[in-house]
């Protein structure tokens, strides 16, 4: 690990987004500093750090504080140079932004809403977030990780579908990903999983469960 010990990260351990940034930082080889947020109660510091969105992850690097998941994956890839996590050339990186937005606010929240939302509309709900997940495995289509030969950008952007996703289509009794329609992301999956700073660093499943379980009925209330 390189030593950085003005890195801190405030995460919480059960946050997908949070642990995207917790991947890239291990890949880096960045030492840091972790500090759990409990989201239930967010700590004044948190809220200090973080006065626009109120939540995590947030990345504290000489004093200074970075917001999102997203734009602080690139602000680790942009100040430590090891290990690039986007492609090079600007098309690549565009086409790799593009996607991971499209995961956050299409493929993550379709899921998510298909767990928690039943009734009228959540056939379509479902059809349509399945729609977007056949239009990744055209994306990973002949290679082992959406960043190429190594884990990038779009990997760590979509690896809450290699262990969240599980857990929602188990608790919601609902199939996002199929396997028959998309073998090529059954297989980046195991590809991912099987690295072995991500498989040593998975959020703990019977945890994942019960928060999943609390947040849904929190929802319904």
């Amino acid at each position: 690990m390189m030593g950085n010990q003005d890195v801190k990260l405030h995460n919480f351990l059960l946050s997908p987004v949070g642990r995207r940034v917790e991947w890239a930082l291990k890949l880096k080889g960045i030492d840091y500093e972790y500090v759990e947020e409990d989201i239930f109660n967010k700590s004044s510091l948190l809220l200090e750090l973080n006065p626009v969105h109120k939540k995590v992850p947030v990345l504290v690097h000489g004093h200074k504080s970075i917001a999102e998941s997203l734009i602080i994956l690139e602000y680790i890839d942009e100040t430590w140079k090891q290990y690039p996590l986007l492609p090079h050339h600007p098309y690549q990186r565009a086409h790799a932004r593009f996607w991971a937005k499209v995961s956050d606010e299409k493929l993550a929240m379709g899921a998510w809403i298909a767990l928690i939302k039943k009734g009228d509309g959540w056939e379509k709900v479902l059809k349509e977030t399945r729609e977007v997940m056949e239009k990744l495995e055209e994306e990973i289509k002949g290679k082992k990780f959406f960043g190429g030969d190594n884990i990038g950008y779009l990997d760590l952007a979509l690896g809450w579908i290699t262990c969240w996703l599980p857990v929602w289509e188990e608790i919601g009794s609902l199939q996002v990903l199929d396997p028959l329609k998309c073998p090529n992301i059954s297989s980046w999956k195991t590809n991912f999983l099987s690295h072995p700073m991500i498989k040593d660093n998975l959020p703990p499943r019977d945890e994942m469960i019960a928060y999943c379980h609390r947040r849904i009925q929190e929802y319904h209330g």
